[in-house]
């Protein structure tokens, strides 16, 4: 189930986010639906127009499926999506 206390640990695509504070001025307000997402970036789709957001200089808001808001400092999502969301093996994400 994804919550507050397990979203750095879930997959991120197809969730809504916004870009709340930026160290760069144009990503802060910056909003739509993950669609990609590499060890240092996000891919963020609003309407047509696809941004790479850089996970290391954004703090970000996900919007839950249950209606919840999550605030979350990208530095917490740095690194490969697949070895954030393992369940084993000694991940420091568990």
């Amino acid at each position: 189930m994804l919550t507050a206390e397990t979203l750095p640990r879930h997959e991120l695509i197809g969730l809504r986010v916004r870009v709340v504070e930026s160290s760069d001025s144009t990503l802060v307000g910056c909003e739509g639906s993950v669609v990609m997402e590499t060890a240092n970036t996000l891919t963020v789709r609003a309407g047509s127009r696809t941004r790479q957001v850089p996970k290391a200089v954004v703090t970000l808001e996900f919007a839950l499926p249950d209606g919840e808001y999550v605030t979350v400092d990208g530095e917490r999502l740095l690194t490969r999506p697949a070895r954030r969301t393992e369940r084993t093996g000694g991940s420091q994400w568990q």
